[in-house]
């Protein structure tokens, strides 16, 4: 059965995800998840109903709740710190921040070795903490509409 055409945004946070270290692509129940050791860290989800991508924020699991986009990961795994964001055929998803969440469900999920070996690697966008980053799209959100006319 051959895959659906990915979106530019769908493409893009793939590449992303597999570009960590020992990180594969898999298909269990028919949904693209990225794996690392075994242990999914992305479930992506795409068609023509628009983009969905469940990760595990154990550190901005509350801050990403606040966000229209982003509701618990169902099946339980809300519990656990999954957060799932849905984006419509007509949106454009936060790429950045999208890219953000997987480095952190990535940290969260593969062995300490592997996180270990990004350390001295890490982009300075990836050390951000949830209080800088809610700090960064709050000042942007607030930018936006103070414009003056």
């Amino acid at each position: 059965m051959a895959r659906p055409k990915l979106s530019p945004a769908e493409a893009a946070l793939r590449r992303h995800a597999l570009s960590y270290p020992e990180a594969r692509e898999d298909f269990p129940w028919g949904e693209r998840v990225v794996k690392v050791r075994g242990k999914v860290f992305v479930f992506m989800g795409g068609s023509g109903e628009g983009l969905s991508l469940s990760v595990k924020l154990p550190g901005s699991a509350s801050f990403a709740l606040g966000l229209p986009f982003a509701s618990p990961t169902a099946y339980g795994l809300g519990k656990a710190g999954w957060v799932t964001a849905r984006f419509g055929t007509r949106e454009k998803p936060p790429i950045a921040l999208l890219k953000q969440w997987i480095d952190e469900s990535y940290r969260a999920v593969a062995p300490k070795r592997l996180v270990a070996s990004l350390e001295d690697n890490q982009p300075a966008v990836a050390r951000l903490g949830a209080s800088t980053l809610r700090r960064t799209v709050s000042s942007r959100s607030s930018g936006r509409g103070s414009s003056s006319t």
